[in-house]
């Protein structure tokens, strides 16, 4: 029997993730993000800092993303959480291997069949 293979990430549905959450962004009229595209493993695949928007942008949207997939959950829920268990999620963020930022921002990328291939994580709409 042939095991299941999930669809990667890809560079094209990425960069078409960016383009809908810019498009979103300048339609609700944020100001200037950063959006970050990682993927299962919360490795880069895109990333797109708007003109304006300011130098932390894409670090943020990389660690609000990298939170999403090492949680497992979108963010909004991650920092809801954070704020019950401060403690835990600052050790998770000071040891973690990668960008860890508790904070709304970010959602899981699924396929059809609801397995998470990866995040995308955006900063400086509000902030």
């Amino acid at each position: 029997m042939t095991p299941a293979v999930t669809p990667a990430l890809t560079l094209s549905l990425a960069r078409t993730v960016i383009d809908a959450t810019l498009a979103a962004a300048r339609q609700a009229g944020f100001k200037p993000m950063g959006v970050v595209v990682v993927d299962a493993a919360a490795q880069v695949l895109a990333s797109a800092r708007e003109d304006g928007a300011s130098a932390l942008r894409l670090d943020i949207a990389l660690g609000k993303a990298g939170a999403a997939i090492g949680m497992g959950v979108n963010s909004r829920a991650l920092a809801t959480r954070a704020k019950d268990m401060p403690a835990f999620f600052g050790t998770i963020a000071t040891c973690a291997q990668h960008a860890f930022i508790p904070q709304t921002g970010a959602v899981l990328i699924t396929d059809a069949a609801g397995t998470v291939i990866g995040a995308a994580g955006a900063s400086g709409g509000t902030g």
